[in-house]
């Protein structure tokens, strides 16, 4: 049987791990890594080479866990795991996603407000209703083309720190040899920064991505059952995870970088929302570094709202056994767009009421964290495990490398517990 993916170019490989990535830059992702380069200027900088290999390590595992299987990790826990586990993970990874979109639909409207001025609230009801349009109205090839045009808004954040001064010998230096501190507040920046960058919804989204890309190729097959095409694939979600989590990292460097050498220099050091960081960048970078990084905002937003609904109702529909894809029209999967819909719509009425978007955030942040290492715990289990992977259980340097991040992850959870005694 011909391998439907063998003979795609590098660029054509770029999908799951790719979007993925480049939705872990959303607008509140965007406001954590500000905040780290304005309060620690290059001091912090260090964390994302840290996080890159941890990130690529633990999205294999689930990009793999999703081709092999052919199904969606969701699918897998209630194969295989207690009920208990599975509601429990499901359901906090519902509210942290709302929460999220809530957070990041409001960044978007003031963002645009900034630029445009207007009414924010408006704007981010207009952003939610394209978002959900998008998701239910255009097929999933179409849809995931849009997407990856999407990743292209994150090199405003590279471009902006090129517009500034940038002293790039203390850069290198201070990335290298930080000056690296006990206080609880760089503690819990530093447990911010994993946590920002380590999300469940980005395990759920590219598992599941990788079963709607085997599902949309009629020849393609989950690799357990058809392992001639597992060469090509590995190869693919290699270099697809690699290329994508080194996307995410390095943007999340020049975001952190771009704050550090304009606002954290300036004495600028609380930073509460990615709008805030862009309005503060104006009278200390100019126009179009400001410009630069508004847009930016827009456009991982756009890109991120979709991946937090979708990874919400890829775990639902697969807790529940219910039909899913974004490649079925919305009367053939109900539930599954109901939820995309309901996340979203969620998410849109919580900017309107008077719950602090900020608070929420860092509450959504903390489920996230708590959750994330069960479900990496359970992901690594499941890797390794005959009646899942079958002849493809993962060989002993992945992991190696996946129960570090998860070490790392559950390090991060205890610590971010330990600063709030202090």
């Amino acid at each position: 049987m011909t391998n439907p993916d063998a003979k795609k170019t590098w660029l054509q490989k770029l999908g799951p791990g790719l979007i993925t990535g480049a939705a872990d830059d959303d607008p509140s992702g965007i406001a954590t890594y500000s905040q780290a380069g304005a309060q620690f200027g290059f001091n912090l900088l260090w964390t994302l080479f840290l996080t890159y290999p941890l990130m690529v390590g633990i999205q294999v595992v689930s990009a793999k866990i999703g081709r092999v299987s052919g199904h969606g990790l969701a699918t897998n826990i209630r194969r295989h795991y207690p009920p208990w586990l599975l509601y429990a993970i499901v359901g906090l990874l519902l509210l942290a996603n709302t929460i999220n979109i809530a957070a990041d639909v409001a960044a978007m409207g003031e963002a645009l407000k900034l630029l445009a001025g207007g009414p924010a609230h408006l704007y981010a009801l207009g952003f939610g209703l394209l978002s959900l349009l998008l998701q239910i109205f255009i097929p999933y090839d179409r849809y995931v083309r849009l997407l990856k045009w999407l990743t292209l808004a994150l090199l405003a954040y590279v471009g902006a720190a090129f517009v500034v001064h940038t002293p790039w010998t203390e850069v290198f230096a201070k990335t290298v040899w930080p000056q690296l501190s006990w206080k609880p507040a760089y503690i819990t920046t530093v447990v911010a920064v994993f946590g920002t960058t380590i999300s469940p919804y980005l395990f759920f989204w590219q598992a599941s991505q990788e079963v709607e890309e085997q599902q949309s190729r009629p020849a393609a097959k989950p690799l357990r059952d058809a392992p001639n095409q597992a060469s090509a694939n590995f190869r693919r979600i290699k270099i697809d995870t690699v290329i994508g989590m080194g996307f995410s990292n390095l943007v999340a460097y020049f975001i952190m970088l771009t704050t550090a050498v304009t606002l954290g220099l300036h004495g600028v050091t609380n930073i509460q929302s990615s709008a805030q960081a862009a309005s503060a960048l104006r009278p200390i970078a100019g126009e179009f570094a400001f410009w630069l990084f508004s847009a930016g905002i827009i456009g991982t937003g756009l890109l991120a709202v979709p991946v937090l609904a979708g990874s919400a109702a890829y775990a639902m529909a697969g807790a529940f056994h219910w039909k899913n894809s974004l490649e079925l029209k919305p009367v053939a999967a109900k539930k599954f767009y109901g939820i995309i819909a309901v996340s979203t719509a969620v998410g849109v009425v919580l900017c309107f009421t008077p719950i602090d978007p900020i608070k929420a955030l860092y509450w959504s942040a903390v489920i996230n964290g708590v959750i994330s290492v069960p479900i990496m715990a359970v992901m690594m289990l499941m890797a390794a495990h005959p009646k899942i992977m079958g002849q493809f259980v993962i060989d002993a340097r992945l992991k190696i490398l996946g129960w570090v991040c998860t070490g790392v992850m559950a390090l991060a959870v205890l610590t971010m517990f330990w600063t709030f005694g202090k």
